[in-house]
């Protein structure tokens, strides 16, 4: 089974691809849709249709895991996120991809057994499930990883 999850955002748009084999998820693909601040709103979320559709259509993934929003510091951002992540699920409707959402804290609770874990001790999880040292740099990309793992524990 392949999950694509997804941490949604206008300007950074995490992806990441992982496959079940045996019980062990096997990173496939993984990356991130970027967007240029100058263009507007409107031409930065069709970006993101555009980019997420080439996206599935190349890896075909079996269902999609992607954070829902749950708590945001910055009342600037929610809005737009909120934008962006109806984009995301427009494009897993428009493909018939079964998609799951999970917030922040059930992400951290289900990789580290703690829902208020902080972002390395994440990342730590991500690496020894996926038996890796080495992680992509962006922080977006690493969460979307995350969110397909945890996506992937609630099958087993």
């Amino acid at each position: 089974m392949k999950i694509l999850g997804i941490d949604p955002g206008m300007a950074i748009v995490g992806y990441g691809l992982i496959e079940i084999k045996n019980d062990k998820p096997l990173l496939l693909a993984s990356g991130s849709i970027q967007t240029n601040k100058e263009l507007s709103d409107s031409k930065r979320l069709y970006e993101i249709y555009n980019d997420l559709s080439i996206i599935v259509d190349k890896y075909k993934p079996d269902c999609a895991s992607v954070e829902n929003l749950f708590f945001f510091k910055n009342q600037k951002t929610v809005i737009p996120v909120a934008e962006a992540r109806g984009v995301i699920l427009t494009v897993l409707e428009k493909y018939n991809i079964p998609t799951f959402s999970y917030t922040p804290m059930e992400v951290k609770q289900v990789l580290t057994g703690y829902g208020r874990a902080e972002k390395k001790e994440v990342e730590e999880m991500v690496k020894i499930t996926l038996g890796t040292e080495k992680l992509p740099r962006l922080d977006d990309t690493v969460d979307a990883i995350a969110i397909a793992i945890c996506h992937s524990r609630s099958l087993i």
